[in-house]
């Protein structure tokens, strides 16, 4: 504990704050806290987040908590706890993990006199919301730098009129430790799928996601050749996010059910990590349809980065900032948005096995490029670089959205 506590000490301090953490479950949670951790490396990091996080930070943490919901409860225990904790702990840096925390950060680093960094992510930026837009927009414009999660976000930043600094910086993936064979045969057995081919959906049903969609237009097709087929889709509504939508689970079923594919659709709502990897293993392609929606944007499309650090392949829509989360024919494959014929096609040939599909080292090594390694040190150059007031910017780093073993190496050196 004490040499814990010196180490604080000689490190500058940073302040995060973030409603986007554990135990709340989602990207975005795995996202910030491994933000907290790759900062903690350099930084002596205090935390203003959701209640219970506490739990997930090392012992003697400074730490304020604010419950998760409703979001205007959130949004004035924010306001309060940062000023509180950023008076007691005097960061040279407090950083936002998104949007809806910038203006608490904001007011707390304009009272010090210290830099304001926030992350964004697409939806901060294009958020349909009056209350958002009206308060929280004005102060993203106003912080000193920003961190975006892709070029896609960055374009959206520049045409929202925000011209402080501006870096991208892709989010990690976390890379499987291989102990045994490749499989996922206990994940098919589970879900009485012996047999069965299956495509695999992750993460929250929204309407963006463009699940929907894809079992109305595009599924068909697919069990037109194989009956057998079965699309499993990991992800629930999510309840505990800012603008959350519901009903997409029943439109889902409604219309697998409406076209008679009612045996081609398995719905497992959240999972576990363990569950998850195995889900990654037994399938045979990660199906990622994303739409264009008014008021919502697909940031990143960090599952398709996970897909591929297990060496599954993702077919998607170009649309957001999945086009830098997928490299086409390197880790998966881009379909123009809406052309749903064209992606049953390349489905199908995956289902087939071509040689012209990506492999799973090719997926791997694309992986290896987004590890919490490389996200991390850019993280805390980004930030050392307005302590010092010389900010950083950047347009991502060499190699980050096209993968390979060899550059990932080149840059631990």
């Amino acid at each position: 504990m004490e040499s814990m506590q010196n180490n604080r000490s000689a490190n500058p301090s940073l302040l995060l704050v973030t409603r986007n953490f554990p135990p709340l479950v989602g990207g975005m949670e795995r996202l910030l806290f491994n933000v907290f951790k790759e900062l903690g490396k350099s930084f002596s990091v205090s935390l203003v987040g959701p209640a219970g996080c506490g739990e997930h930070v090392q012992p003697g943490t400074p730490l304020a908590v604010c419950p998760h919901r409703p979001v205007w409860r959130f949004l004035l225990r924010c306001q309060w706890n940062t000023l509180l904790l950023a008076k007691r702990t005097n960061p040279h840096l407090v950083f936002s993990g998104s949007g809806v925390t910038v203006l608490a950060a904001l007011i707390a680093g304009r009272l010090l006199k210290v830099p304001v960094v926030t992350y964004l992510h697409g939806l901060d930026i294009v958020a349909d919301s009056i209350v958002y837009r009206s308060c929280f927009l004005p102060a993203i414009r106003k912080v000193d730098g920003i961190i975006c999660n892709s070029r896609h976000t960055a374009r959206l930043a520049r045409d929202a009129g925000i011209s402080a600094a501006v870096n991208i910086l892709y989010p990690g993936v976390t890379l499987p430790v291989r102990v045994g064979p490749i499989g996922g045969g206990a994940f098919r057995e589970r879900i009485g799928a012996m047999g069965r081919p299956i495509l695999l959906s992750v993460g929250r049903l929204t309407p963006r996601k463009g699940i929907a969609e894809f079992v109305e237009k595009s599924l068909p097709a697919i069990v037109a050749v194989y009956p057998e087929v079965l699309h499993v889709i990991v992800g629930s509504e999510p309840k505990d996010a800012i603008g959350a939508g519901g009903g997409m689970r029943k439109r889902i079923m409604d219309t697998a059910k409406r076209l008679g594919l009612g045996g081609n659709i398995l719905l497992l709502g959240n999972v576990d990590d363990q569950t998850l990897e195995k889900a990654y293993e037994a399938a045979l392609v990660h199906v990622f349809p994303v739409i264009h929606q008014p008021g919502d944007v697909e940031g990143f499309g960090m599952v398709a980065v996970e897909a591929a650090a297990h060496g599954l392949p993702t077919v998607a829509f170009a649309q957001g900032g999945v086009v830098d989360a997928v490299r086409d024919g390197v880790s998966g494959v881009l379909v123009p948005e809406g052309h749903y014929e064209a992606m049953a096609e390349v489905i199908l040939k995956y289902l087939r096995g071509g040689d012209a599909m990506p492999s799973r080292d090719s997926c791997i090594g694309f992986a290896e490029g987004f590890s919490w390694e490389i996200f991390g040190e850019k993280l805390r150059g980004i930030c050392r670089g307005y302590l010092h007031g010389n900010p950083l910017r950047s347009h991502g780093w060499p190699g980050a959205g096209c993968g390979g073993r060899a550059e990932a190496a080149g840059r631990r050196k």
